[in-house]
């Protein structure tokens, strides 16, 4: 009798999510995000509200999404939060990207799922929103100031300008990739 127990040296041939190829272009893409976040930490802030920022390195995170699916999209932007916290943060703002990325991750995956991936500004506006939203939940919990809502109506505002942005900015370089 024969039992369909699969052979351990096959392992990685039955699925293509980790060929050398894939673990290639992702890992490509964690160093243009680290890039971007490196880049846009250096630029002098847009508004005087805190914690508005661009966000260039998200349109990494909706390019891994289309071209790769929401697992290596996951992996992409959590070895790009680890990374840039080393390299240019601290502990409390792991806490903030973590939980900010992780949010905007979980929301971007759905809306793009739901829009059949055919509207990547709306996905990326829906997921600056969320993004927004997880931060002021970690600035709540850890100075305890319910005050901190008073930042979401221009945290809305600007998740609209900036998601719209890099949602084109993904949208175009998705469309031109090869």
């Amino acid at each position: 009798m024969k039992t369909n127990k699969p052979n351990p040296s096959n392992l990685h041939k039955s699925s293509p999510r980790f060929t050398a190829a894939r673990i290639t272009q992702l890992a490509l893409l964690t160093a243009v995000a680290l890039l971007l976040y490196a880049v846009e930490s250096m630029l002098p802030t847009l508004v005087p509200v805190p914690g508005i920022k661009l966000g260039l390195a998200n349109v990494v995170t909706l390019i891994a999404i289309r071209r790769f699916g929401a697992k290596e999209a996951f992996l992409t932007l959590l070895a790009r939060i680890l990374l840039s916290c080393f390299f240019f943060g601290q502990f409390l703002s792991l806490l903030y990207s973590l939980c900010g990325g992780l949010l905007c991750m979980l929301v971007t995956w759905g809306a793009n799922k739901l829009l059949a991936g055919n509207a990547l500004p709306v996905t990326s506006i829906l997921g600056a929103m969320a993004h927004n939203v997880a931060q002021l939940c970690v600035a709540y919990f850890i100075t305890s100031v319910p005050g901190v809502i008073v930042y979401l109506p221009f945290l809305m505002i600007s998740a609209i300008l900036t998601g719209l942005f890099t949602g084109l900015c993904a949208h175009f370089t998705v469309k031109n990739l090869p």
